[in-house]
């Protein structure tokens, strides 16, 4: 389980600094790199996914719980913006969703 939830956590990460540095370029007009870099990490984001043992829609269903806490965490640390307390109470909800999704295999 444990080697499952580091690669929820990486392909999160890589798809999160994907989206990012893409929205970047496009909506805040940084330079054309940036949203190169993001669809590369973005391609990452796909090769991390398919490490996981899970069936492809196990692992994206789960993952989509954890990706949504994660994005709550990301536009708190990066976009400085704290999350309000329905952000809070549906990240955790979706975390709830995830471990009892992944409570059998």
């Amino acid at each position: 389980m444990v080697k499952a939830i580091g690669f929820f956590v990486a392909a999160g990460l890589a798809e999160i600094t994907g989206g990012y540095l893409i929205w970047q370029c496009i909506r805040n007009g940084r330079p054309i790199w940036v949203g190169i870099v993001g669809a590369i990490v973005m391609v990452l984001y796909g090769v991390i996914a398919t490490r996981q043992e899970f069936s492809f829609g196990k692992t994206y269903a789960a993952y989509g719980g954890i990706f949504i806490a994660m994005a709550v965490l990301w536009g708190w640390i990066v976009d400085k913006r704290f999350p309000d307390v329905n952000e809070w109470v549906g990240a955790a909800i979706c975390l709830v969703g995830v471990a009892i999704m992944l409570s059998r295999r």
